[in-house]
């Protein structure tokens, strides 16, 4: 691009960062990674009565989960600070004073009382909301008498009352809204704080924005905010409104779909490289065909062109598959230390801390085809490190088998397993796979049955390299009790 590429995610700590956000964040990112251009974190804190204090933490710390650096915000300074919207109050002011000047905006004293009661009564009507421009058309006596009496007023914008404005969205082609419908907005709240609209504008210009990408619900406040830039005299940046995000059923994405905050995702063990590459096709494809993209491919080959209109589907099952397949993308090194955390978090109380690394190694190639998420790993390998096997002795008895033939079956494996003196894979196989043509049984049927008196499962990783880990000690006893058990079982 010929004009230096200045982006900015600009979350409200109202609450946690949840998938909309992220998604927003992370294709302004890619949009400044693949210019060559700024990605700025700016805080829009003035909603003083909804701000959570622990959400600009959760905010931060979101982004640094997924790699989304900033070269300007928070932490980080820059030349256009400072980066927390209510440390920039005398901007907002001194914009709102120069609309006052200009006739392009004016005092509005209406009560809490009166806005509610207009409200309802163009619901009565069926009439479109909108503040009804009473104080717009007040004299000076009329505004003298309300300023005597104390009231604090807002300043709202002065809309066209005719006309219409246009905008070419970098996504969605022309758009044109009629002034006719655009109500005049409050800029400057009874507080002192300004509203969104105000203090982005003020912003967006004093922090030389070349492009604002945000969410499709934006969309109809855009022509507001042209007024204001043409009012302010400011040169407007370029806009692009990224798709909706819809769940599975085609409604709109809520927490029973996976609208959670990101924090969250990274607690439920999902790698943050899988989260990048998930969200980025939320709205965005590089071809109909190409789902897992690295983070250097979705910077060289990310464009606001492959940006689709039609709204994303969040797919829980498909981020599932794709975690999975990264999980499976790690050397074994870069599993267990990536799963360690949710191990000592997760696996019983009574198993000794700290946690043997070197024998975790051992059993991490064992379920690293199995695992969706880093928080899976404590269940699949619990067994491994426990010996309370929870399970019902009915589980030993395998397909057409009965309890005798477990029983038979279960001893002549602890006998044969008893005289090997070697216990790797090759040697336990040898002399296993045998064994079932000599007692009469099929593979599946001895194979499942040693596999519940081991691990105390019916679907668990490969029985002769998780008796090998095991070793030749837990897994005779272990076949033991499993004898016992069924001796003792009835039916």
């Amino acid at each position: 691009m010929s004009e230096m590429v200045r982006v900015r995610f600009a979350p409200s700590p109202t609450g946690y960062p949840h998938v909309g956000n992220i998604r927003t964040a992370l294709f302004n990112w890619l949009f400044a990674r693949h210019n060559g251009g700024a990605f700025i974190v700016r805080i829009e804190d003035t909603d003083v009565a909804r701000r959570v204090d622990t959400a600009l933490d959760a905010i931060l710390d979101g982004l640094k989960w997924l790699g989304l650096d900033w070269d300007e915000g928070p932490g980080v300074g820059g030349a256009y600070g400072p980066y927390f919207q209510s440390q920039r109050l005398p901007l907002y002011h001194e914009a709102a004073e120069q609309l006052l000047r200009q006739g392009d905006a004016y005092k509005c004293y209406c009560s809490a009382e009166r806005l509610k009661a207009m409200r309802e009564e163009q619901a009565r009507c069926k009439q479109p909301p909108g503040y009804d421009r009473y104080c717009r058309w007040l004299n000076e006596d009329e505004r003298s008498r309300k300023e005597a009496e104390g009231i604090k007023p807002v300043i709202r914008f002065k809309t066209p009352l005719d006309g219409k404005t246009s905008f070419e969205d970098l996504i969605w082609g022309e758009v044109v809204f009629e002034h006719c419908n655009i109500d005049d907005l409050v800029l400057l709240k009874s507080d002192g704080y300004p509203t969104y609209h105000l203090a982005n504008v003020v912003d967006d210009h004093q922090m030389e924005i070349s492009h604002v990408l945000r969410a499709e619900e934006w969309l109809s406040s855009t022509p507001r905010h042209l007024l204001l830039y043409r009012a302010l005299n400011f040169d407007p940046p370029y806009f692009a409104h990224l798709p909706m995000i819809l769940g599975s059923d085609r409604a709109k994405l809520s927490k029973r779909h996976g609208s959670v905050s990101i924090t969250e995702y990274r607690e439920q063990g999902y790698l943050p490289e899988a989260m990048v590459n998930f969200l980025a096709l939320l709205g965005w494809s590089l071809d109909d065909k190409t789902d897992i993209l690295s983070r250097d491919k979705l910077i060289n080959s990310f464009s606001l062109e492959r940006i689709s209109r039609t709204a994303a589907v969040f797919n829980h099952d498909k981020l599932n598959w794709m975690n999975g397949a990264y999980i499976r993308s790690l050397d074994i090194d870069n599993f267990t230390k990536r799963a360690l955390p949710f191990l000592e978090k997760y696996l019983p109380a009574d198993v000794e801390r700290p946690l043997p690394i070197d024998y975790i190694r051992k059993i991490m190639p064992l379920v690293q085809e199995r695992a969706r998420t880093l928080a899976e790993v404590p269940e699949l390998i619990v067994f491994f490190f426990t010996e309370r096997l929870d399970y019902e002795a009915g589980n030993l008895i395998g397909k057409k088998m009965d309890r005798a033939s477990s029983i038979r079956a279960l001893e002549a494996s602890k006998e044969r397993l008893g005289g090997l003196s070697c216990f790797d894979v090759p040697s336990l196989e040898s002399s296993i796979r045998p064994l079932a043509d000599e007692i009469g049984l099929k593979t599946g049927q001895l194979f499942g049955t040693i596999r519940v008196a081991v691990t105390g499962r019916t679907v668990a990783p490969p029985l002769f390299e998780t008796m090998s880990v095991l070793g030749k000690e837990r897994s005779l006893e272990r076949i033991e009790k499993a004898i016992e058990k069924l001796k003792a079982h009835e039916g």
